[in-house]
This record gives structure tokens, sequence and C-alpha cells, in this order.
């Protein structure tokens, strides 16, 4: 399974295709465009029997890159990623982030593919998927892509609770860009299972979460806002700002239905007042509510 976290804080279910199934996607895709190719040519081959041998050497050439470059990469940029083998295998081309591809990932991956599939015999091709983590060849490299399965077996996931309405809007300016994805996993890990953890254990969690997130923003803590309270506001804030950006500005952000969250309320230490309370060492101020 992928890694990939999105800007919403939402985990890509991506799994990388491996190197039999792709391979067998490209034979078949190789396997069509050989046929067309093959066609062409002695359509061609008959239609400019009376020219000299440098023009057919030139329309031989112009007919290779054509069909066994321009169409796959027409093919990939008008299907978003799914090719003929693609299709029929269950695998499509994403970027890295799991959006579609355009023409300058197709290209890169149709530029390269001359190399590692046509001029090697996908020799280069092979080792580079071995080699690589998500089985990616050398075009998937430069082009900032991954060949991805799509038929896979649905799982069920699980939305983020909203953050109280009194807190909209109220982190806007927080600089998010150096927030790795692995926090952000970890946020979105904790708020759809909050309910499931032990009280205490679960507030000792936001505090040290909120003040990772703090710690990466380089804002102060903000005082006396829960620290759950705090991680959904920002999360939010997240996804309001990616759906600006992909849809243009005032476009609202999307935010799953879920269960309703009971409010996070700071719990104070009871100490009975007979007992002695020993002493306690300093710990760093932070700003969120302490558990219990």
């Amino acid at each position: 399974m992928s890694d990939l976290v999105t800007g919403d804080a939402v985990v890509l279910g991506l799994r990388p295709a491996r190197l039999p199934s792709r391979a067998l996607a490209i034979f078949l895709d190789l396997l069509v465009y050989l046929t067309g190719y093959l066609l062409i040519s002695i359509g061609l081959t008959l239609a400019t029997a009376s020219l000299d041998p440098a023009a057919q050497a030139a329309v031989a050439v112009a007919s290779f890159v054509l069909v066994l470059v321009g169409v796959p990469i027409a093919v990939e940029t008008l299907s978003h990623g799914r090719s003929l083998g693609k299709l029929a295998c269950g695998l499509r081309v994403v970027r890295d982030d799991g959006g579609p591809i355009r023409f300058r990932h197709a290209l890169v991956r149709g530029a390269m593919g001359v190399v590692e599939l046509l001029g090697t015999f996908g020799a280069i091709a092979c080792i580079a998927s071995l080699v690589s983590a998500r089985g990616r060849r050398l075009g998937d490299v430069f082009a900032g892509a991954l060949v991805v399965r799509e038929r896979v077996p649905g799982a069920r996931v699980m939305p983020v609770p909203a953050p109280p309405p009194w807190l909209a809007g109220r982190f806007s300016g927080l600089d998010l860009s150096a927030v790795p994805d692995g926090l952000w996993l970890a946020i979105r890990q904790y708020l759809t299972r909050m309910n499931q953890l032990d009280p205490q254990v679960g507030a000792a969690m936001a505090v040290r979460l909120a003040d990772d997130l703090v710690a990466r923003t380089g804002a102060p803590a903000p005082v006396g806002v829960p620290a759950a309270a705090f991680l959904m506001a920002v999360v939010h804030e997240r996804q309001a700002r990616d759906a600006a950006r992909a849809f243009g500005p005032g476009a609202p952000s999307y935010a799953p239905p879920a269960a309703p969250v009971p409010p996070v309320m700071p719990v104070m230490p009871v100490v009975p007042a007979a007992a002695p309370v020993a002493p306690v060492e300093p710990v760093r101020r932070t700003g969120f509510v302490p558990p219990a």
C-alpha cells in the first residue's frame, strides 16, 4: 500500500503496480501499436513507391515516431493515464500526489520509453522497476508519475471530524508548508480514532501532536484552545486551501459527514486537600490544555 497523503490529510489507498502486471500491460500496448505501425507502413510503402529512397526513409521515420511515440503520448494524455493495456490490467498512471497526469508527464514517459522499452527491449525498465520501492521505471521517476492498481478491494475511509464552529477561519494565516506528510497522517489517524481511545491517553496524544504541529508552523500555540480542536481546525484549514487551489477562490472545502464528536473539555486534576502534594518539575509551556 502506498503511503501517499493528499493535502487534506487523507491517505491515498494506492497500490503501486509491480513488474508482472506492468509488463503485461506494456506487452498489450506494444502489440496494438506495432500492429498499427505494420499496417500503416505497408500502406505508406505502397503509396510512396514512386518517391526517391530519401523521401521513403523520411516517411518511414516520421511514421515510426508518430505511431510508436506520438500515439502512446496522446492516448495517455487523453485517457488520463489509462492506455488499452493498462485498462485491461486494471492499471493507471497518476502523479506522485495521486492526481491525473497531464501532457508533460505523458511526454516524458513516452520519450524515455523509446530508450527503456524499444531501444533496450525493456531491459532498463525491468531493472529500474525491480530496484524501485514503488516499481517505477526511469520514465516514471523523471516525469514524477506512478503506475498504480485501480481494481483493488475498496476500504472504508473514516472522515475527519469537523472543528467547533467558533474556530472557523481562525488559523487562516498559518504557514503549513513545512508540515511533513507523516505528521498529517498521524494527526488524521488520531482524529478518526479519538473516540476509541482512553480519554487520558487520547488527550496526551492530542497535546503531543499539537505541539509538533505548532513547532512546524512557527506560530505560537493558541491559548485556551483544546489540542484536539486545534488539530481539527488546522486539518480543515488545509482542506479549504487545497479546494481553493483546485477550484478557485471561494470554493467550499469538502468535509465528509461525520458522527457528532463531543466537545473536548479541559480536565483539571483534582488533588485531595489532606494529601501532600509532591514537587513537580517545571515543564515546557505549550498553551494547550494538558491531559488529566
